[in-house]
């Protein structure tokens, strides 16, 4: 049997301890290429030996960022493209309904549903992640940010495809489970919620910004700049969703997620806190 016509990139930074799970799943897909961001680990010896494409990646400060700049710069030799953390994996279920849905299907894109694994377990409740991360090759981009001065993260992580047609919904689910712990988990965080702070300061100044937000997005945005939305997160994740039913790891998630907003809450502050003092100099 041909394999499905799908390129799958897998943007990568020292995941010597996710990749090689993640690159035994890819078999039944055409093509499968690795864009690392110079990793000082075993991580491209992995890529090599798994038969991936490995490309690397240099990032100046500037647009485009990983994603895009593959995109961008690289041809996509499939009719549809998978954006693939080095810490998601693919089941055999999902690849079946990739083969019964793409040869008929008439979107250009599909949201993604993630079985989410935390402290060793999973998580059937809180939550969900979801994500639009299989699309159509040329039918769009990742949104553009201007973050020539503040952003440190030279991968898009909370920009969205901005696709030209209609979006599905496939019902197979990838596995969501990074290997690397909690030391590397809060760090990635800390990362996360500046760049959520810069986010929503310029968003002050860029109003337009919101035409292209998800209804989800909206809703994040409007809220992440109050004191409420950290509290709110956790209780809604462990109570409303029922994270509570998932035992310590599901109420350590929804307080982990807590902290992470109110992060945002605080560095959003203190970013506006120096912007007026230094207005009234």
């Amino acid at each position: 049997m041909p394999p499905l016509p799908v390129t799958v990139i897998v943007p990568v930074k020292n995941e010597e301890k996710n990749l090689p799970r993640c690159l035994c799943r890819l078999g039944r897909l055409a093509r499968v290429v690795v864009v690392d961001s110079g990793s000082t680990d075993r991580t491209p010896d992995i890529a090599k030996e798994h038969g991936a494409e490995y490309v690397l990646f240099q990032w100046n400060g500037k647009f485009p960022k990983k994603r895009n700049w593959f995109l961008l710069n690289h041809p996509v030799t499939t009719p549809w493209v998978l954006f693939l953390d080095a810490d998601e994996y693919i089941p055999e279920s999902f690849i079946d309904e990739l083969e019964r849905t793409l040869p008929a299907t008439t979107h250009v894109g599909f949201w993604i549903h993630y079985e989410n694994h935390f402290m060793g377990r999973l998580l059937r409740h809180g939550s969900p992640m979801v994500k639009l991360a299989l699309f159509r090759a040329g039918k769009g981009l990742y949104e553009r940010i201007d973050e020539d001065s503040w952003s440190k993260l030279d991968m898009e992580v909370h920009e969205h495809p901005v696709l030209e047609g209609s979006i599905g919904m496939l019902t197979a689910t990838i596995e969501h489970n990074d290997y690397k712990g909690m030391h590397a988990y809060i760090a990635r965080h800390n990362d996360y919620s500046s760049w959520e702070a810069a986010r929503r300061i310029r968003l002050d100044s860029t109003p337009g910004a919101w035409n292209h937000f998800t209804p989800i997005q909206r809703s994040k945005y409007q809220g992440i700049d109050k004191w409420w939305t950290a509290p709110g997160y956790a209780l809604y994740s462990i109570f409303w969703k029922r994270g509570l039913l998932d035992g310590i790891p599901g109420v350590c998630f929804g307080i982990m997620k807590g902290i992470y907003f109110f992060q945002i809450w605080l560095k959003i502050r203190e970013l506006r806190l120096a912007r007026s003092s230094t207005a009234s100099r």
